[in-house]
């Protein structure tokens, strides 16, 4: 279960006063910490707004806390490839994505950039 998160580091720019064409969300996690039962993860989420536009990039942590059990295959897995468990990502991803809209939204508007607007509930697809 998500117990708090915090944004370390925000970084906007605006090159271009061309119209808006759209926008592409990237979440990139970054890294994962599991002591006992608490689950550090670290990520970029990265708004880039097409045709050279402009960028939106905020930088965040994301705490967790979870059954021993369960913190531990979070950790096996991310060590073995670098990805969560399907299982988990998708509220992980939700939950930064939600974060990332709403904060995002704030520093776009000083930029008069389109806010990056949360999109439906992200869903992973099975191969």
């Amino acid at each position: 279960m998500i117990v708090g998160g915090k944004i370390d580091s925000v970084e906007a720019i605006k090159k271009s006063e061309d119209a808006l064409k759209g926008l592409n969300i990237n979440i990139v996690m970054e890294d994962v910490k599991v002591k006992g039962e608490n689950v550090e993860m670290t990520y970029t989420y990265t708004v880039t707004y097409d045709e050279g536009i402009g960028e939106l990039k905020m930088k965040g942590v994301l705490y967790a806390k979870e059954e021993k059990k369960f913190a531990k295959e979070i950790e096996d897995e991310w060590k073995k490839s670098k990805k969560l468990p399907d299982s988990y990502a998708e509220g992980i991803l939700n939950a930064i994505n939600y974060n990332g809209s709403a904060n995002g939204t704030m520093v776009a508007r000083v930029l008069n950039l389109s806010p990056p607007l949360i999109p439906p509930r992200i869903q992973l697809a099975k191969k």
